[in-house]
């Protein structure tokens, strides 16, 4: 059966050298429901790509009773290493707005639901080894190369203290930032402490984006990101590369995504020489 979603490939040369190349496996955003079946077996279909090693930027949820639909969704994924974080739709189920206000300019002010089992979500998940980087370090060891991983809980509803991992990463061939929603200040504060690669969602690669010469533009990163920024690799000189997820879903209340379909991104690590 054909897929819904775009895979977005791209190569990074952060490793070593001689170091064999890892295939990492980028998600975020999947704003699950229960009647979510073309999504679910979308993400069924990522163990298909083989990937080294996952990392999921947050926003599992959209639902109260997702939970298990998720943890069903991957569960062949969970059989690889991983590591994830959580975004603001884990604690809070979406309410109705009016979704032109994804567009305006972001004053913090937050439309919030009922509370959403995010506990019972941690607990399916670290039982299956994926380690949970919500203000924590892990190291894992992916072929021959050490990873060193640190990560925030998600910025837009605030919880982010990067206090909390800041500092120079241990003896490792390679240090990896994660967080939900890619702030400035967190960005900002991981290149201070030198990390190598940052992982960040949220955005939905703009959600709604004009044609533009050479592909489209984002309207919004709904956070203080440029907008050109919105999805896939980039860089700036002096920081880590970043890479942003445009995600897989939507709020059940905006089911409408513009020139930004929904994605998966592959980034193979490989030897800088």
């Amino acid at each position: 059966m054909p897929m819904s979603y775009r895979l977005r490939e791209a190569t990074l040369p952060v490793l070593p050298p001689g170091h064999e190349a890892i295939r990492v496996l980028h998600f975020s955003d999947l704003h699950l429901t229960p009647n979510r079946t073309v999504e679910i077996s979308d993400i069924k279909s990522f163990a298909a790509l083989e990937p080294d090693l996952i990392i999921s930027t947050g926003d599992f949820l959209a639902h109260k009773e997702a939970v298990p639909v998720v943890l069903d969704s991957l569960k062949e994924l969970l059989n690889i290493p991983g590591v994830f974080v959580f975004g603001s739709n884990d604690y809070y189920a979406p309410k109705p707005k009016n979704p032109f206000t994804y567009l305006l300019k972001d004053h913090g002010r937050r439309v919030l639901g009922e509370l959403l089992p995010v506990e019972e979500l941690r607990s399916g998940i670290v039982t299956r080894g994926w380690k949970d980087l919500n203000h924590h370090r892990a190291t894992l060891k992916i072929k021959e190369s050490v990873i060193e991983f640190r990560g925030t809980d998600d910025a837009h509803l605030e919880r982010d203290d990067y206090s909390k991992v800041a500092g120079p990463a241990a003896e490792c061939d390679l240090a990896v930032g994660v967080t939900h929603a890619p702030y400035l200040r967190i960005i900002e504060a991981m290149s201070r402490d030198q990390l190598d690669v940052i992982f960040a969602g949220h955005t939905h690669g703009g959600q709604v984006r004009l044609p533009w010469p050479g592909g489209s533009k984002a309207l919004t990163t709904n956070c203080d990101l440029p907008n050109w920024r919105a999805r896939g690799v980039s860089r700036i000189a002096g920081e880590p590369w970043l890479n942003v997820s445009a995600g897989m879903g939507t709020s059940p209340f905006a089911r409408i995504r513009v020139a930004s379909p929904p994605e998966v991104s592959l980034i193979t690590l490989e030897s800088s020489l």
